[in-house]
């Protein structure tokens, strides 16, 4: 492989992960090239060769590392509870690793494979798209221009609401299958909340499932307390009838509060791609946040912050350059395992009805 060829990735699994977030900014990333794609299921394997001129689909993980030396990347995209093995597989056959969230079960797991991949001299990135939302990529930058003073309390809420259970893995009262909210939208709160105020020292935490026929957490809140005295309140629920604002961000200065989603995953699910047109990641300036302070924004108060635009797309740009040697790797695993520590702990606290110390 010279510096200019394209690095060749294999991507497992092609559901709503591989299919709706990988695949597309893999393909959109200058420097990498989606080579094969996994999955058993015919029409899956059809909509991957529609999509992605060129791809191979095969039907097996084995099938893919059985050609370990044709590929620079493999990306795991399959079902939570394949993640570990699957990133092992792939750790011990030479190639570098791209993991979505969760990593693993448990931190432990999360630092034996850190430890792995260390051990082989070899890149294991998680994929955590949400830290390149457009939200929060506004917020870092008010945290960063000091226009809020000393944070106090953090509330992140990612609300939904679907009162009919789906089914499936993600719904499952199966330990084993890594379910619910709060390893789902939960990984990506906690992980939010660190990258921005750091470790935490203890967690508190409620854990309810509230809809016939679900077997798995779907309304679930966590208290962190952050070492630097930040209080975080995060909010993962599938049962919100009335969504709260996805930020709400309390200061010594001021607050900002921002409603709505980031609109990436929307536009990838429609089907645009990173790239095709101008604007990706931008919302309408009705969706925009308010920065201010002694009055609802609801009312009027404050003033209107621009949202900055999303940029999924950063984080497979700063894969390929940590592949080459370029920069760093832009979510380690260390990192994960520590957002397992606070999940881990969230579960223990809900269980047992107590405030858990870190």
């Amino acid at each position: 492989m010279t510096s200019a060829s394209p690095l060749r990735v294999g991507l497992i699994g092609y559901g709503l992960a591989g299919s709706v977030f990988h695949a597309p900014l893999i393909a959109a990333t200058e420097g990498l090239a989606l080579d094969t794609v996994v999955t058993s299921n015919p029409e899956r394997q059809a909509q991957a060769k529609a999509e992605f001129t060129g791809v191979r689909t095969v039907a097996a993980p084995d099938d893919l590392f059985d050609r370990a030396d044709d590929l620079d990347l493999v990306v795991i995209a399959s079902p939570n509870k394949t993640h570990v093995p699957l990133a092992t597989t792939a750790l011990k056959a030479g190639l570098p690793v791209v993991v979505d969230k969760p990593v693993a079960g448990t931190a432990a797991e999360a630092r034996g494979l850190a430890a792995l991949a260390e051990e082989r001299g070899l890149l294991l990135s998680v994929f955590q798209n949400r830290r390149w939302d457009n939200d929060f990529l506004t917020l870092r930058k008010l945290l960063a221009d000091g226009d809020l003073g000393d944070v106090w309390r953090f509330e992140s809420r990612f609300e939904r609401w679907r009162p009919q259970t789906k089914g499936g893995w993600r719904e499952s009262g199966d330990p084993a299958e890594i379910g619910g909210l709060l390893y789902d939208l939960g990984s990506h709160v906690v992980d939010q909340a660190l990258t921005l105020f750091g470790p935490v020292t203890e967690v508190y935490a409620e854990a309810v499932v509230r809809r016939d026929g679900a077997e798995t957490d779907d309304d679930t809140f966590l208290a962190l307390t952050h070492a630097n005295g930040v209080r975080s309140h995060l909010y993962v629920s599938a049962t919100t009838a009335q969504l709260g604002p996805r930020f709400r961000v309390l200061g010594s200065k001021a607050g900002y509060v921002k409603y709505g989603l980031d609109p990436q995953e929307a536009a990838l699910r429609e089907g645009d791609r990173p790239g095709a047109s101008d604007g990706w990641g931008v919302e309408p300036e009705s969706l925009h946040g308010r920065i201010g302070a002694g009055e609802s924004p609801v009312t009027g108060g404050g003033r209107a912050v621009p949202t900055l635009p999303g940029d999924y797309p950063a984080y497979y740009a700063a894969v390929a350059r940590a592949l080459r040697g370029e920069g760093p790797n832009p979510v380690t695993a260390l990192e994960a395992a520590a957002a397992l520590d606070v999940l881990e702990a969230a579960r223990r606290s809900a269980a047992e009805k107590v405030t858990v110390t870190l």
